[in-house]
């Protein structure tokens, strides 16, 4: 008896797609219907793998609170396999909104003053004949997802009463309501919801302004969970209520992942770490200071020669005084700091290296005579051969995304909605590619700091961050500083200018950018689920690393749109850009994917020298 085939799926997302793009949460438009995607406990076992990265399950138990010494594990989004015998695997959907637009033609309104609307019935799922179909003067009519729902910042979502809205919050009719829609620019001002029985009909304008609040108070909804999963929805750090918005299901700001993303780096202090490992028991009993760990060695024991062998005193003392201190004294390293740390460390290159199998695999270039420009200023370059990148959704925000910090972590008093009524693990993909590593010099970012017109560009950036931070109710928001604007912008006219002369889509090429007390840097890398980019390309591109810095500083000296670009101030608040300072699409936005900061904190003024003549550029020409 032959087995029946497996039910057909609805559609197929990649598996990076479903951690920053379409995770739980996130609306996606089917052939018929339009569905939110399920939480993580809607997902199947089946078809996902196991994903590891230590300091990421340590970032992330953080992030969400957890008892000390709780990790979550990690999987990869389930895969569905094509064998027929094999277990169904993928996400459960549940279809939102249930409110639909009947395609019903020819039909027009006017209103009181004779302007004419084309009107369709608004109609919900238990009105539609066999769920998909609308009957009107009996025929069956097709229908489509209505566009508009309502949510909060909290992230909760659902359908919108419309029976109370047409209304304007008097008992409601229950009868036949219908959308009137003027004009071909889609205005919320010219959509009109109309009741048939009572004639009631309000413009859908008066919810779009951000503190409307005639849908009322949120009412903690959350589809994705399945039902009854509502909870009680306040405004964030206070006891007051959050009220409902508009938004539109399609829209950009319909849902925005909170991803953390790690490189996986071995630690600089790895290797001394491993070592003390194998000798620990002997080294707690004898050895209370340097002197006695100098006086061991001495001693020649084979066991600890042989796993301690060319390590230096000191490092091995440090690392005896880390265990030997509490856990909660001990300091726990920012993701991007341990990151620049191993960068910094990467040994020389060496004649004829076969490269390992590991995930990372890095050699510092030697650096022959720089141009003047450029002297002073670029102090190591690293050639990344094979790196690992992991990266793992947390949770979700509407309305306003909320970015790490400069150290790559996320911000603890940001509103994040849940993927899961209890969380027992995340999702998580892993890319693999190459790169290319830039350090500065941290005495020449000082010297630049100390400027006076560095210090005054840098006191207009912070207070345009401050004004985009009031505007978001982001209390707790800090300035990433001068310092990461600058190498931010660079950042991106580096990859534009290797993408105009290598091939690379920009798309392809990530950054990371590195401004703390460890060390200054730029990591430009391709990891990506794709193969472009595995190939070598950006480790030929560090080995002429010298040339396209030039062109990229050629690049930001003079914008398409100079000069209103260029004298562009964050704290304009007519045209509401408080993170860009001279940065526009004609100079250093580019696609979203690859930034790090969804194309803000950027001012090339900080970079390069522009038609604006401020003097708070890094790279001064000789």
């Amino acid at each position: 008896m032959n087995k029946p085939n497996k039910v057909p799926v609805s559609g197929q997302i990649r598996r990076s797609q479903m951690i920053t793009t379409f995770g739980p949460g996130a609306m996606i438009d089917l052939p018929l219907h339009s569905v939110i995607l399920g939480g993580l406990e809607h997902w199947t076992e089946q078809g996902r793998r196991p994903v590891h990265e230590k300091r990421l399950e340590a970032s992330i138990a953080k992030q969400l609170e957890l008892p000390e010494g709780t990790r979550l594990p990690m999987f990869s989004p389930p895969v569905n396999d094509e064998d027929p015998d094999s277990p169904r695997a993928g996400v459960t959907c549940f279809v939102f909104p249930a409110w639909f637009v009947a395609q019903v033609e020819g039909k027009v309104h006017r209103d009181a003053g004779g302007k004419p609307y084309r009107t369709r019935p608004l109609v919900h799922w238990r009105g539609l004949e066999g769920g998909s179909n609308y009957l009107h003067d009996g025929k069956k009519v097709p229908v489509v997802p209505v566009r508009f729902v309502q949510a909060c910042r909290n992230g909760h979502i659902s359908d919108i009463d419309w029976y109370r809205f047409v209304h304007a919050g008097d008992p409601p009719t229950r009868a036949r309501l219908w959308i009137d829609e003027g004009g071909t620019g889609g205005d919320l001002g010219d959509i009109y919801i109309r009741c048939e029985a009572t004639g009631a009909r309000r413009p859908l304008g008066e919810a779009k302004l951000t503190d409307s609040r005639v849908f009322g108070r949120c009412r903690g909804e959350r589809p994705w969970l399945g039902r009854h999963a509502n909870e009680e929805c306040r405004a964030q750090d206070s006891e007051e209520p959050e009220w409902a918005r508009l938004l539109v299901r399609s829209a950009s700001n319909a849902y925005f992942a909170q991803v953390l993303r790690v490189i996986s780096l071995p630690e600089a202090d790895e290797a001394v770490r491993k070592a003390v490992d194998e000798v620990w028991d002997i080294l707690a009993e004898t050895v209370d200071s340097l002197d006695d760990l100098i006086s061991l060695r001495r001693k020649n024991k084979p066991r600890i020669t042989r796993h301690l062998g060319t390590l230096k005193d000191a490092d091995i003392w440090a690392d005896i005084q880390r265990r030997n201190r509490p856990a909660s004294a001990e300091p726990e390293k920012k993701i991007k700091a341990a990151e620049i740390e191993t960068l910094l460390a990467c040994p020389p290159e060496a004649a004829h290296e076969e490269e390992p199998e590991d995930d990372f695999f890095a050699r510092t270039r030697v650096l022959d005579a720089l141009p003047p420009l450029l002297a002073g200023r670029l102090e190591r370059v690293v050639l990344v051969h094979k790196l690992r990148e992991v990266v793992a959704q947390i949770g979700f925000t509407r309305f306003e995304a909320v970015m790490p910090d400069i150290d790559g972590e996320l911000n603890l008093g940001v509103r994040r909605a849940a993927l899961s009524r209890e969380p027992s693990w995340i999702p998580a993909v892993e890319n693999r590619g190459e790169g290319v590593f830039l350090g500065f010099d941290n005495g020449a970012i000082t010297k630049w700091m100390d400027r006076r017109p560095v210090q005054a560009r840098a006191r207009q950036l912070d207070q345009g961050f401050a004004a985009w931070a009031g505007a978001r109710r982001l209390d707790k928001a800090v300035s990433p500083g001068a310092p990461y604007v600058m190498l931010h912008s660079l950042a991106h006219l580096l990859i534009q200018a290797v993408a105009l002369e290598c091939g690379y889509a920009a798309t392809a090429i990530s950054e990371r950018i590195y401004a703390g007390k460890t060390g200054h840097g730029i990591l430009l890398y391709t990891g990506t689920p794709g193969s472009e980019g595995t190939l070598g390309g950006l480790v030929a591109v560090g080995r002429r690393i010298e040339h396209y810095l030039q062109f990229a500083l050629e690049l930001g000296r003079l914008c398409s749109n100079d000069p209103i670009c260029a004298q562009h101030l964050p704290t304009d608040r007519h045209e509401e850009r408080f993170l860009h300072g001279a940065a526009c699409h004609g100079c250093l936005l580019i696609g979203e994917p690859s930034c790090e900061r969804r194309n803000e904190l950027l001012d090339r003024a900080l970079v390069v020298s522009t038609v604006d003549a401020l003097g708070a550029e890094f790279f001064v020409d000789p």
